[in-house]
């Protein structure tokens, strides 16, 4: 098994970096059956981003802030690790981004999120599969997320918990004030998302794709990307799905 380790900028993700390199040596992310990600979420979804043309598996180990997607770290026993780690499969989002400049696409693994970039509340209106369901929504932000990331940034704004199999998307508006008692939408995961934005000059709104920024959106088009499926490495007993579940019965 050929093992290649990439880590995040954090003091601690790079010491494991150079321990885990002296005890099991490295292949090149080219030669390598396995990436080993050092860090946090943030760098575990930077290191799927990277991942969307090879498809190799990730393995992640907590050496940040918020590991909901790694492993616990610990040095001893890693290839036998590796070798009996369960896979679950994830989906990406892609997002194409309609701005004053021009098209750009980014791929999400937790959520694409529009919100306010201003003091003014967003207003914005919400398609899907090209029929309007809401011509106004007044809020500090919308998003959609994937059943990987609905204990994420989704659980936060009291989006439902989605179990990691499950064919559904989370559609969470974040902070409503008009419909107030609006608290979202469980859509197919076939679900063609368009949300565009009302008066962008004086409600202007940026959209992140997980933690990809981009400014002055003028709509939003959301769709599941089949072609971007990538397989996560977990501990047994400590699957993404286990971890989803008991999300739900946490306090």
């Amino acid at each position: 098994m050929k093992v290649a380790f990439t880590a995040s900028a954090r003091p601690e993700a790079q010491d494991a970096l150079r321990r885990l390199r002296h005890l099991y040596g490295e292949s090149g992310e080219a030669e390598a059956d396995i990436i080993v990600a050092l860090g946090g979420d943030g760098h575990m979804l930077d290191t799927l981003r990277r991942r969307l043309k090879d498809k190799k598996p990730v393995y992640g180990m907590h050496r940040g802030t918020i590991g909901f997607l790694m492993n616990e770290y610990r040095e001893e026993g890693l290839l036998d690790r590796l070798q009996s780690a369960e896979p679950v499969r994830i989906r990406a989002l892609a997002a194409r981004c309609e701005t004053a400049g021009g098209v750009i696409e980014k791929r999400a693994f937790n959520e694409v999120s529009l919100l306010r970039q201003s003091a003014q509340t967003a207003k914005l209106r919400i398609l899907v599969d090209g029929a309007e369901r809401m011509p106004e929504l007044l809020c500090d932000g919308v998003m959609v997320a994937t059943p990987a990331g609905s204990t994420a940034y989704n659980l936060s704004a009291h989006g439902p918990i989605l179990p990691i199999n499950a064919r559904l998307l989370a559609l969470t508006p974040v902070s409503p004030f008009r419909p107030r008692r609006w608290r979202g939408a469980l859509l197919p995961h076939r679900a063609q998302v368009r949300i565009e934005v009302l008066e962008p000059e004086r409600r202007p709104v940026s959209a992140a794709a997980d933690n990809l920024e981009t400014r002055d959106v003028l709509a939003v088009d959301i769709r599941e990307d089949a072609q971007s499926t990538l397989t996560l490495l977990f501990d047994p007993g400590h699957a993404l799905d286990e971890r989803v579940l008991r999300e739900q019965f946490s306090d």
